[in-house]
């Protein structure tokens, strides 16, 4: 049970990233061909949040969308900035 407790966070990362893409991807065919069912940014930056940040990063990168929003080419990299320094503080003060 320890086992899977400690590979949780793996596997939450691994989730989310792929979420992170998906919904990247869904959002950028969208914006050619469903234009009224687009992606919410609120709903993108919920998942760069909740840990896919670095996916959502840099699948947008890779396929060109949103790069021209400096709300997402700011915003995510200070996302990930954060989640960074959040990881550091659990993994070296936590007890």
């Amino acid at each position: 049970m320890s086992e899977l407790l400690r590979l949780l966070p793996y596997l939450w990362f691994g989730l989310i990233s792929a979420v992170a893409i998906f919904v990247t991807l869904y959002d950028k065919i969208a914006a050619k061909r469903l234009p009224g069912r687009r992606t919410p940014e609120k709903a993108l930056f919920t998942i760069a949040g909740l840990g896919g940040a670095i996916a959502m990063y840099a699948m947008m990168q890779v396929i060109r969308h949103k790069t021209q929003h400096k709300s997402f080419m700011i915003g995510l990299p200070l996302i990930i900035a954060a989640q960074i320094i959040l990881a550091a503080v659990l993994i070296f003060l936590w007890p």
